[in-house]
């Protein structure tokens, strides 16, 4: 594992104090750094872990590290979501160039996207695996040390659950073990230059981490910008959706349901924008402040209807017309979109701002006068009943998934009826409700993937779909490679251990 994918985060953070300066992220090793100060105390812990979470959000400005409009894992979840057929855009434009929207970057060694991905995640894999190996030692109490080190552990897992569905073929349950290759397992912070492990041996390490995570019992965290256990369980509840697991994304995704920390939002809060962590149903999310947010680069930059950006005044995001059409009038979701845009249905702050039919309000700027600043979710409860009612549905527990679906549905829609459906069709309906739940959060590519799905976006009402936007690639079949991404150039060249390419 070449060591320019665990940057000093911790090393930069400690040194220039908890003041978060735009340029803290630096691309010498955490190596060069002594530790033992570092972890001295579970203070300074903290505010090493603290520029992990800033990391998640923040695009970083060091030549080696530079990836416009990349804020982050934010921009991460941004690029994912145009690989699927529910977000689009109407021009060839940003995710067409970078190669995401027409699936280029994830079969292109070096493109800079694909780049951007993998050493994302492992930079903060470098430094959770630093607070992990170090924190038993500091002082401080026990309490905080605990914390920490769950925090730590379920920011791996997090991490390894992206980067083993992108370099990785789909985990199949009914083909363990999954031996296909994934991607370098560093479980330590001297591991370096390490091969690559199996699907299910990454998988196991996930699953591990999220327990030792969830016994560690960190009921108690600074804020929700912090991983803590109902964050560790529905990761852990989401992992095990992915992995064909029913059983514990049941229990899981239950224990956070019925511990009732985060109710699903009003429908007045639903319409407020999804730019605020105060909401009720927000796990987790990024809370950046003015000055820490990137202006023209954020994740609201990119998708809020209303950022003062010409990327966004240029390109509105849009919904496929045929997922909107499954919308129930009376639910608050269809609000969500504007199918016929307008100045009278849809005002905007300036005349330069492009209207687009089936347009997106969901997303908002949270300040007025900041053009790009909102709270990003990284996790919301309303999943956590999506997975409850589709892990219930695959495991043929129909009563329960109809009862599952309709906490949810009856909260968006004061008009719905209980489904009746069973089977396949039960499975469709809760997955159409998935994707418009969770619509612009970074779900559908990953959804398509696990469930061994085709990309068809030929089903959308023309012209709703500009098939330019995505260098007219239209549909992709189950299992094509192109769902399964290079291991980038820079690592295989770094590490001799790596092994074979994939397909």
């Amino acid at each position: 594992m070449k060591k320019i994918f665990y940057s000093a985060i911790l090393a930069s953070m400690i040194l220039g104090g908890s003041s978060c300066k735009k340029d803290y992220l630096q691309t010498t090793p955490t190596d060069k750094v002594d530790n033992t100060s570092i972890f001295s105390t579970t203070a300074n812990a903290s505010v090493a872990l603290n520029g992990i979470y800033r990391y998640m959000f923040e695009r970083t400005t060091t030549t080696t590290s530079n990836a416009q409009g990349k804020p982050g894992v934010a921009g991460i979840l941004l690029g994912i979501d145009f690989m699927g057929e529910d977000l689009h855009q109407a021009a060839a434009t940003w995710f067409t160039s970078t190669g995401e929207g027409n699936y280029v970057a994830a079969r292109t060694d070096n493109a800079a996207s694909n780049l951007y991905y993998y050493r994302t995640f492992y930079r903060m894999i470098g430094n959770a695996n630093y607070i992990i190996d170090n924190i038993d030692a500091a002082e401080g109490t026990a309490a905080e040390k605990s914390r920490i080190k769950a925090e730590a552990l379920t920011l791996r897992a997090y991490s390894y659950s992206y980067l083993v569905q992108f370099y990785g073929n789909r985990y199949n349950a009914a083909a363990k073990p999954n031996n296909q290759l994934a991607v370098p397992l560093p479980l330590k912070s001297t591991d370096t230059r390490m091969p690559r492990v199996s699907v299910e041996t990454v998988y196991a390490a996930i699953v591990a981490d999220l327990e030792a995570a969830i016994a560690l019992n960190a009921t108690t965290v600074p804020n929700k910008t912090h991983a803590g256990i109902w964050v560790a369980k529905g990761l852990r509840a989401r992992v095990a959706l992915t992995m064909q697991d029913y059983p514990n994304a049941i229990k899981y995704a239950k224990e956070v349901i019925d511990g009732n920390a985060f109710p699903l939002m009003s429908q007045a809060d639903y319409q407020t924008g999804f730019n605020n962590i105060g909401l009720s149903e927000y796990m987790w999310g990024a809370n950046p402040s003015t000055e820490q947010g990137d202006t023209f680069g954020s994740f609201y930059a990119q998708i809020a209807y209303n950022a003062n950006t010409s990327y966004q005044r240029a390109t509105p995001k849009m919904i496929n017309s045929a997922l909107y059409d499954q919308i129930s009038a009376t639910d608050v979701r269809k609000k969500m979109w504007e199918p016929v845009a307008t100045a009278a249905n849809f005002p905007l702050p300036l005349p330069t701002f492009v209207r687009r039919n089936y347009m997106t309000r969901k997303f908002s700027v949270k300040a007025i006068g900041d053009p790009s600043l909102g709270d990003v979710p990284w996790m919301r409860s309303a999943e956590m009943h999506l997975i409850l009612a589709e892990a219930y549905a695959r495991s043929a527990q129909d009563g329960l998934a109809q009862t599952a679906l309709f906490v949810l549905v009856a909260k968006r829609d004061l008009s719905a009826i209980k489904s009746t459906k069973i089977g396949t069709a039960l499975i469709d309906e809760v997955m159409i409700n998935r994707r418009v739940e969770l619509w612009g959060e970074g779900f559908r590519y990953l959804d398509l993937k696990r469930l061994n799905l085709s990309l068809d976006r030929t089903t959308a009402n023309v012209p709703n779909y500009v098939a330019t936007s995505v260098a007219n690639v239209l549909q992709i079949p189950a299992g094509d490679p192109r769902f399964l991404f290079l291991i980038p150039r820079d690592e295989i060249n770094a590490n001799p251990n790596i092994g074979p390419q994939n397909p």
